[in-house]
């Protein structure tokens, strides 16, 4: 019963509302007077569009879609040629934010008919019955009744299909009363609540990603205003794909071809419009400009109600401050002229070939309006299907010198704050809805076709394998985004690959297969507590420790080599101070790891190169250290010491030998006194045990002669010790003086001989 009754009276509810769904179709993103000139499309998911016309009157409207009108509060600008200005800038409000304040039980899942009738208590309605009649007044309250037709208690619910309602309308003196199973219709006497449904409506039916806002502009100055408007709102990001032809001899000239995809999904057509894609970072984020926002204040009201004023006696000041001077006025900066490069590249474009070729042989590949690619094919178009073969070129149809002709890119590069910016040097036309490819590079670089070893080898089954990789240094003006590239090789396709942005100037390696016959192992090796002195001031010695890492790379083929063969090895950085040495010939440096070569010789088929980083760390160590000898004797036993040096450190040397000495002596006669007195101390023990027996007299004076005897020797210890100890502060003495008049800081840090 209750589906029932909600499906017959809802339909009706929104047939008196008025449709607010339906099928739709996406509006441009903006509209109006103006031509749509110029696009700049970025890597960041926003396009700068740029309009221009004349416009009769003082006002602009320009039609923007609601979901990047914030992005257009954000960058729009209004530039009149003829020097008049823009006075305001209006629009309505959120249309988001009326919805809010909209019937909340509207909502996607939740709700039903006599909950929207119950919130609208007070509204008045007109209610068509079933049989025909109809009621009207304002919504009293609605009550859930039961099978029997009395009001069901609080709490108690029956179940959906028994369930059904009873509506109670006020009019002037009189209530009527009527079920909401026998109504047919509703009718709502407010506009202002009708609104608000069909806004709630809106905002349900994602009716936000259509909606068009009308921005106004209000201008001054004259009657025909000659307008460019420009703003930057959201679009689909422009997408690069690349091709590179290998060179014939593994080294020498590649060529580098571009193409830019553009998604144009504006909802218009771009009609003859000046296009430039910009490569980079730029920062861009959304940010609600559009919708109301209420802030929180603090009700004040009261104050003025609660203040007394208090009598007070006026007072004279002393040494009064002179009022401070404005501030002095900010000029604005003059903005940033754009500096651009010209480089132009290919010929002039034809129209396209009249002629194809036949059509039992392959179409050579070109690009469109390319004039050498006309040429060729109609020379084809004449030749006998059976000599095509024949004619071909031994390199294929897909070598570098027929690509290069094939391709025409015609565009300048622009360097603006940090960005490259192509400029396509002719109009383009891209239909609402399309995808249009654009030729953006056609150059010859600098490349080479060789080897990289990544640790963890070229995927699963490949560990010890490296990559075939072009390398290549981009020598144009433009920065390479990150894209799809194809290999190709001996006129055919060898691979693909991708690469991180590449800025022009800069070198760049792209794996495009893996190299099965080459196997790559790596073994490593740590050590350290290495010491070096740095410098000797005042007693105080500054040395340096070394923590060492050695990897050993090693290369096998599977066959000698017929030519010498250069591989490069991802080698991981140590990190934190490691640095290598020595720092093997040609090694680039990448963020977290080297590019190191390794060359396998002609006839060889294994190769090794050690790679050693070291870490420095500077610490202090007093001459008394034990390792401050070690590490002085072996500074000594270098022959080829310099000799001022070897002058000053030889007193040192001895003295701290012979106190080294005295030490060792004197921790052997500790030693020994300590036992003496242990076994003293034993012996008393003893003593003490047997003094009352009448029969151990013969055992008592034994022991007493033995502890006698433990005195002497205790003592003679004790003598040798004061000696022992007065001859080592001496040499101390002697040792700190020394060390106290002496600065000594070589040239290079002096290592100890292996």
């Amino acid at each position: 019963m209750r589906s029932s009754i909600l499906s017959g009276v809802l339909a009706t509810v929104l047939f008196g509302l008025g449709a607010c769904g339906g099928a739709r179709t996406p509006h441009a993103t903006t509209g109006g007077a103006l031509q749509l000139s110029k696009v700049v499309l970025y890597r960041n998911g926003v396009g700068y569009f740029e309009r221009g016309g004349k416009v009769d009157g003082d006002e602009l409207t320009i039609r923007v879609r609601k979901d990047q009108v914030n992005d257009l509060l954000k960058s729009l600008t209004v530039v009149e040629r003829a020097g008049g200005r823009a006075v305001s800038i209006s629009m309505p409000l959120d249309p988001r934010s009326w919805a809010n304040g909209a019937i909340a039980t509207l909502g996607p899942g939740s709700g039903s008919l006599f909950e929207v009738l119950d919130k609208l208590r007070g509204t008045e309605v007109t209610l068509t019955l079933s049989n025909g009649n109809s009621m009207r007044g304002r919504i009293l309250i609605v009550e859930a009744l039961r099978p029997d037709g009395r009001p069901r208690a609080a709490g108690d619910t029956g179940t959906e299909d028994e369930q059904d309602y009873k509506v109670t309308l006020i009019r002037d003196q009189k209530l009527s009363v009527v079920r909401l199973s026998k109504v047919a219709g509703i009718t709502l006497h407010n506009g202002n609540i009708a609104l608000q449904f069909q806004r709630s409506l809106d905002a349900t039916a994602g009716e936000g990603m259509f909606q068009q806002v009308d921005v106004t502009i209000r201008l001054a100055g004259k009657k025909v205003n000659d307008l460019v408007v420009s703003y930057v709102v959201s679009a689909p990001m422009w997408k690069p794909t690349y091709r590179v032809v290998l060179p014939e001899t593994g080294k020498g000239q590649a060529l580098l071809q571009g193409w830019a995809v553009v998604d144009n999904t504006t909802g218009e057509d771009w009609t003859d419009v000046k296009l430039a894609l910009t490569s980079g970072a730029p920062i861009a984020f959304r940010y609600d400009l559009h919708t109301p926002r209420d802030v929180l204040r603090t009700d004040l009201s009261a104050i003025g109600t609660q203040r007394r004023a208090q009598v007070s006696v006026g007072e004279s000041g002393y040494n009064q401050p002179a009022p401070s001077p404005p501030p002095p006025a900010v000029e604005a900066e003059a903005p940033m002229e754009e500096m651009s490069r010209d480089a132009k590249q290919g010929a002039k474009k034809r129209p396209a070939p009249a002629k194809a070729p036949p059509a039992n042989r392959p179409s050579k590949i070109s690009g469109a309006g390319s004039s050498a690619a006309k040429k060729d094919m109609e020379s084809d178009a004449d030749m006998p299907a059976g000599d095509y073969w024949n004619n071909m070129p031994v390199g294929g149809a897909v070598d570098a010198d027929a690509l290069s002709r094939s391709m025409e890119a015609r565009t300048r590069a622009a360097s603006i704050s940090g960005l490259t910016r192509y400029d396509l040097d002719e109009n383009l036309t891209v239909p609402d809805g399309t995808s249009t490819m654009v030729a953006i590079i056609n150059a010859k670089v600098e490349g080479e076709e060789t080897f990289l070893f990544r640790p963890g080898g070229a995927g699963q089954g490949y560990e010890a394998n490296p990559y075939r990789v072009i390398r290549f240094k981009n020598s144009t003006p433009f920065a390479l985004e990150s894209g799809p590239i194809s290999i190709y090789s001996g006129g055919s396709f060898v691979g693909e690959g991708i690469s991180e942005p590449v800025s022009a100037g800069v070198a760049v390696t792209i794996p495009f297969a893996v190299e099965s016959s080459l196997l790559v192992a790596s073994n490593l090796q740590y050590g350290g507590d290495e010491m070096r002195l740095v410098k000797i001031v005042r007693g105080v010695m500054e040395i340096e420790n070394f923590s060492r890492r050695q990897t050993t790379w090693e290369i096998t083929a599977q066959q000698p080599r017929t030519a010498e063969t250069t591989l490069y090895v991802r080698h991981p950085k140590a990190g934190g101070s490691f640095t290598l040495v020595p720092r093997p010939a040609a090694t680039e440096d990448l963020p977290d790891a080297y590019l190191i070569p390794i060359r396998l010789a002609a006839g060889a088929n294994t190769a090794k190169l050690e790679v050693i980083e070291q870490t420095p760390s500077r610490s202090t160590l007093s001459i008394w250290d034990s390792r401050s000898l070690i590490l002085l004797e072996g500074i000594l036993a270098q022959g080829t010491l310099d000799r001022t040096i070897r002058a000053r450190l030889e007193p040192i040397v001895k003295l701290r030998q012979e106190v080294g000495k005295i030490d060792t002596e004197i921790e052997g006669k500790t030693r020994t006194r300590g036992e003496l007195d242990q076994r003293a101390q034993e012996t008393r023990s003893n003593l003490e045990a047997i003094k009352r027996d009448p029969a151990a007299g013969a055992l008592r004076k034994r022991l007493g002669e033995r502890l006698d005897q433990f005195a002497k020797d205790g003592d003679k210890l004790g003598r040798e010790l004061v000696e022992l100890q007065t001859k080592r502060t001496e040499k101390k003495i002697a040792l700190e003086d020394i060390m106290q008049n002496l600065e000594l800081t070589p040239k290079e840090p002096l290592a100890p001989k292996k």
